[in-house]
């Protein structure tokens, strides 16, 4: 019985599967961006009932009831941040191209007068 062919061991090696190469310049799909943005709203969110329960301990152990009201004037935002920061698009990389690169300063058409027919 013949031995197996070994696969070529010329210049393009074939990758392990764990370790595949991006090839393309693609963004993230929109499902990972999704996922990311939600993973982000739900980790600011969760800081709300910590300091709810913060608030509430604060109270009882020091009777100090300006202390609770800081501690849920800080929480009160927390909402707004999380949707501003869960909403933002990916960060730009280095090999994304400038959009305000001075062409807006150049004149699209020709200045100077163009026979007509009449």
């Amino acid at each position: 019985m013949p031995a197996e062919p070994k696969s070529s061991r010329g210049f393009f090696r074939p990758a392990p599967a764990e370790h595949a190469v991006l090839i393309t310049e693609a963004a993230p799909s929109l499902d990972d961006q999704h996922r990311a943005r939600v993973r982000r709203y739900t980790f600011i969110m969760a800081f709300r009932i910590p300091c709810l329960i913060l608030a509430a301990i604060a109270y009882s152990a020091f009777e100090n009831p300006l202390l609770s009201i800081l501690i849920i004037a800080a929480s009160v935002p927390l909402p707004w941040i999380a949707v501003l920061i869960a909403n933002d698009r990916p960060p730009r990389t280095k090999d994304e191209p400038s959009r305000w690169d001075g062409r807006a300063n150049q004149i699209a058409l020709e200045s100077r007068q163009h026979k007509t027919l009449e």
